[in-house]
C-alpha cells in the first residue's frame, strides 16, 4: 500500500499532467473554490458548442464527469436504450443519469495511467460522445420541443438557423405534409 506521501506525489504528478494538457490544447479551465484537485474545463464542440467537464484527482483515480443533456421530454425507452447500446462501444467514459434523469458522461482512470496521451484520449472521448451525439439525443428525446420551437420562431419571423440540423423533424424545405420531398 502506498504511503500518504507517495499518494500525494502521484496526485501532484496527475495534476501537472492535466494542467499541461489544458495549456497545450488551449482549453479554458478553473478550480472550483476550495477544490485544488478538481478541474472544470470547457471543451469546445460543433453541435453542443461547449461541454463542461469536471476532472477530479482522487487518492487513486482520476474521475471525469461531463453534463451531456437534460432529462428527455419524450421517447424515454428509445432514448435510454440508445445510451446503453452506445456504452458498449465508447472509450473511457459511459453514459449515466442522475436522480433527475439528466445525462452525464462519467469515467475513472487509475492515476498511474494519467499521461498526456491518455488524458487527451479521454477528453476526446468526452467531446465525441457529448458533442458528436448531441443532435441524435435531441432528436430522440426532444423532437416535439424542436417542432414547437421551429413553429414559434417561424410565426415571429425569427431565425431558425440553429435548427437546420433538424429540418427532417420540422418539415422545413419539404413539399409534403409527411416530410416527403
Amino acid at each position: 500500500m502506498a504511503s500518504a506521501s507517495e499518494a500525494e506525489r502521484t496526485q501532484e504528478a496527475a495534476c501537472r499532467v492535466l494542467e499541461q494538457v489544458f495549456k497545450d490544447a488551449e482549453l479554458d479551465w478553473e478550480h472550483p473554490e476550495g477544490s485544488p484537485r478538481t478541474y472544470v474545463v470547457t471543451l469546445p464542440g460543433t453541435r453542443k458548442l461547449a461541454t463542461t467537464c469536471a476532472l477530479t484527482v482522487g487518492r487513486h483515480t482520476l474521475a471525469v464527469n461531463a453534463f451531456v443533456v437534460r432529462r428527455p421530454d419524450e421517447n424515454h425507452d428509445a432514448f435510454h436504450r440508445w445510451l446503453l447500446e452506445r456504452n458498449i462501444r465508447i472509450y473511457g467514459v459511459s453514459y449515466a443519469i442522475d436522480r433527475l434523469g439528466d445525462v452525464y458522461l462519467t469515467g475513472r482512470l487509475p492515476l498511474a495511467a494519467v499521461t498526456p496521451e491518455e488524458v487527451d484520449r479521454l477528453l476526446g472521448s468526452v467531446v465525441e460522445n457529448a458533442d458528436g451525439s448531441f443532435n441524435t439525443l435531441l432528436e430522440l428525446g426532444f423532437a416535439e420541443a424542436i417542432r414547437k420551437e421551429y413553429a414559434w420562431r417561424t410565426s415571429r419571423g425569427e431565425s431558425t438557423r440553429n435548427l437546420e440540423a433538424f429540418r427532417h423533424l420540422t418539415g422545413e424545405g419539404t413539399s409534403g405534409p409527411e416530410g416527403e420531398a
